[in-house]
């Protein structure tokens, strides 16, 4: 059995819980925040088993997609060194960033 821990966008959060639900997979989903942009993001808790790790893996990353965005340059003026200005700058939100951790005892009780 694996425990997956998918840190994903909140814009991406309610369709990936739904498609997880459709294909019969049971999901915690945490409320977090991301430390670069400080926006909020969802983690996704899932316990698979083993065989069925990869329709897991397909079910996230169809369902979040990295994108572009442009914010503020005062946002990400604290992790971009020498970016000052006024302008907005575009950056890529989306996509997850999963963890596969192996289970050594799950009990349901």
């Amino acid at each position: 059995m694996k425990l997956v821990l998918a840190i994903v966008n909140n814009d991406d959060s309610n369709a990936l819980s739904s498609n997880l639900i459709k294909e019969g997979f049971s999901a915690t989903k945490l409320a977090t925040t991301g430390g670069f942009l400080r926006v909020g993001n969802s983690t996704m808790i899932i316990g698979v088993e083993d065989e069925k790790l990869d329709a897991v893996l397909e079910i996230i990353s169809n369902n979040c997609k990295k994108r572009k965005e442009t914010v503020p340059s005062a946002v990400a003026a604290p992790f971009v060194s020498g970016i000052y200005s006024g302008r907005p700058i575009e950056v890529t939100v989306g996509g997850a960033t999963v963890f596969v951790l192996d289970v050594d005892r799950f009990e349901k009780l």
